[in-house]
């Protein structure tokens, strides 16, 4: 054997080994997407540049869009999938990037997860706190190793902001400012003709079918609102843009293990408007955005919806403040995070799919692990409820339910239709 052929990696399939199980240096994960759309496709890719992964299927309700995926990765047709199951069901596949709409994240996570696959689910990972509470159960059940698509986490400067806060950089903190994301509302649009090659009915999945409509199945309609504003398939705004913006702000402040004891509420409670025809999401969103609401944590920090940043927020403390912006961090007096990034760097980081590859190969924790997930999600849905319900409520991040309301405790799960129910854990 030459020297040149020893230098070259030698990876084999993991159709032989055991699902769940930590593959050897020299294994190749056999990966698929469920849901290779907007956000699926590209993710995909991102994984399966990565040399110690190799595609095995893929599944999207849109055949065609499946097709395609499937062919810029070297798979026939036979490997493009419309239903999720197929591809759990196949044995040489080790991990699943999942990018479907919100309210089918939970469905197959859980399946899978069950079934020993290791999963990247992108934001947020539930629809309700109930869905998230039996998708961290089938993971422990299993030992699959999680990531949840909270990329920002990943990112070199929040680590740094992380460790400057920890280490006293800013003192006490004394008020936290997040952005005022919107709930979501309500649609009862049009029928439209279903596009060839779309199953409709499995689109809606866990949820009461309804007539298709283009605005309904994009993320961002072209006129109307798409799916990311309706309460039946997304938590809004609160649950799209507030899973990077209050994830970022959790992570920062040390606060991935718990959630508020308190949300406070300033207003009438909502009453989401329904769209009867296609319409942009002004009205929804100016609708959507009150009242305004402000947690308490145990640990005395107080987190104010308000003028932050979406992708971030603005930590205030006793030495000066930290304002958040996506990947970017910067600190008021400038001086306070320019000094600790000179003693401290700025240390190199993985992105957030190779994080999660390494963590398969060595049994580490991803940096956004399932639990960060769900806690990040679960915050945005009691929001959300905070809203719907319309007073203060007391909640306990530990048996993660509302203290002394029945109504309020009746929002944390929803019903799955009949032929789309959850496996049991």
């Amino acid at each position: 054997m030459t020297a040149t052929a020893l230098a070259v990696p030698m990876f084999i399939p993991r159709t032989v080994f055991a699902q769940g199980a930590r593959p050897g240096a020299n294994e190749r994960l056999g990966i698929a997407g469920i849901g290779v759309g907007r956000f699926g496709g590209p993710l995909l890719d991102r994984v399966l540049r990565d040399e110690r992964t190799v595609a095995i299927c893929v599944c999207d309700v849109l055949k065609p869009r499946a097709n395609e995926v499937a062919t810029r990765h070297g798979l026939s047709s036979e490997h493009a999938y419309q239903d999720y199951r197929k591809v759990i069901e196949r044995n040489d596949v080790d991990a699943i990037v999942i990018a479907t709409p919100d309210h089918w994240h939970a469905l197959p996570s859980v399946s899978a997860a069950l079934a020993g696959k290791h999963l990247y689910i992108e934001k947020p990972v539930s629809l309700t706190i109930e869905d998230g509470k039996l998708m961290r159960a089938a993971a422990r059940k299993t030992g699959v190793v999680v990531q949840s698509g909270s990329q920002l986490r990943s990112g070199v400067q929040i680590g740094v902001c992380r460790q400057f806060i920890r280490e006293g950089g800013l003192g006490k903190i004394t008020e936290v400012i997040a952005a005022n994301y919107e709930s979501p509302w309500l649609a009862n649009l049009p029928a439209e003709q279903i596009p060839e090659g779309l199953d409709w009915d499995m689109w809606c999945g866990p949820t009461e079918p309804v007539p298709y409509s283009r605005e309904v199945f994009r993320p961002r309609g072209d006129v109307g609102p798409g799916w990311i504003s309706l309460r039946p398939y997304s938590g809004g705004e609160m649950a799209d843009w507030g899973t990077h913006g209050l994830d970022q702000l959790q992570f920062a402040l040390d606060l991935d293990d718990t959630g508020p004891a308190e949300i406070l509420v300033e207003g009438e409670k909502l009453v989401p408007p329904v769209y009867s025809e296609p319409e942009n999401r002004e009205r929804g969103n100016r609708i959507g955005a009150q009242p305004r609401l402000t947690c308490r944590y145990a640990n005395g920090i107080t987190m104010r919806l308000d003028n932050g940043d979406r992708g971030g927020g603005i930590i205030v403390g006793e030495k000066g403040r930290i304002e958040i912006a996506g990947g970017n961090v910067t600190s008021n007096p400038s001086e306070l995070l320019e000094e600790f990034r000179r003693e401290h760097g700025v240390p190199e980081r993985p992105s957030h799919t190779a994080d999660w590859l390494n963590c398969i190969y060595n049994g580490d924790t991803p940096v956004g692990e399932l639990e960060t997930g769900i806690r990040v999600a679960t915050l945005c849905h009691i929001l959300n409820i905070a809203r719907f319900v319309g007073r203060n409520l007391q909640w306990d991040p530990v048996k993660e339910e509302f203290i002394g309301d029945a109504e309020a405790n009746t929002w944390l799960k929803r019903e799955h239709r009949a032929g789309f129910e959850m496996p049991a854990v």
